[in-house]
Formats: structure tokens, C-alpha cells, sequence
């Protein structure tokens, strides 16, 4: 599976962004879709998955109720809405996928989220 994220930007705090993440390739090797994220100088974290077909969703405790994660099968594409955005949220966000039983193998190249105060 090949992953395309998009829609990172520049925001103030309060705003809010909706990432995509385009798969292509062997789409029945995506069994979920996980957003992590990176901050300067800290290590990557988790944010928020989606199991594909089921549609089961986990998020992180620092963006439940603020973030919410979704698919298109159609468009098989994956979204990460992200409201009442705060400063510590500022990271380069990146989408991966896990094929059944596995860890995540695939990665998009990631997109900028710079939240203002």
C-alpha cells in the first residue's frame, strides 16, 4: 500500500485542519489506518486508527474529543478531522497502514501542522 497525506497548514490555536491520506496499490493489505505524529525533538506518537473495514476507531487521551478519524471506502482515502486545535499539537503528522496481524509497514511522507497561540 502506498500512502499520500495532505492538508497539514498553519493554524491558530482553536482552529481546526482535516488531514487525507490517499492509499493506492494493494488495497486489501490495509487492514488500519493509524495518524502518528512527530514534534521537534520528541519521539513519534500515536494519535488516532481506524480499523478499515470495520470502522473502529482508537484515539490517543491527548486529542480524544477534539480529533476524529474516518474513511471513504470509495475514495480509499482516510481523514483526520482535528478541532479546538492547541499549540502541543504542532508536529508533522504522518499516516500509516497495518495489513492483518501485522504492525504498520506502510508510511506516507507526512505533512506540517503548526498550530499558533
Amino acid at each position: 500500500v502506498q500512502l499520500q497525506a495532505s492538508g497539514g497548514g498553519l493554524v491558530q490555536t482553536g482552529g481546526s485542519l482535516r488531514l487525507s491520506c490517499a492509499a493506492s496499490g494493494r488495497i486489501g493489505n490495509l487492514y488500519v489506518m493509524g495518524w502518528f505524529r512527530q514534534a521537534p525533538g520528541k519521539e513519534r506518537e500515536f494519535v488516532a486508527a481506524i480499523a478499515w473495514s470495520a470502522g473502529i476507531t482508537y484515539y490517543a487521551d491527548s486529542v480524544k474529543g477534539r480529533f476524529a478519524i474516518s474513511r471513504d471506502d470509495a475514495k480509499n482515502t482516510g481523514y483526520l478531522q482535528m478541532n479546538s486545535l492547541k499549540p502541543e499539537d504542532t508536529a508533522v503528522y504522518y499516516c500509516a497502514s497495518a495489513p492483518p496481524g501485522s504492525e504498520y509497514n506502510s508510511w506516507g511522507q507526512g505533512t506540517q501542522v503548526t498550530v499558533s497561540s
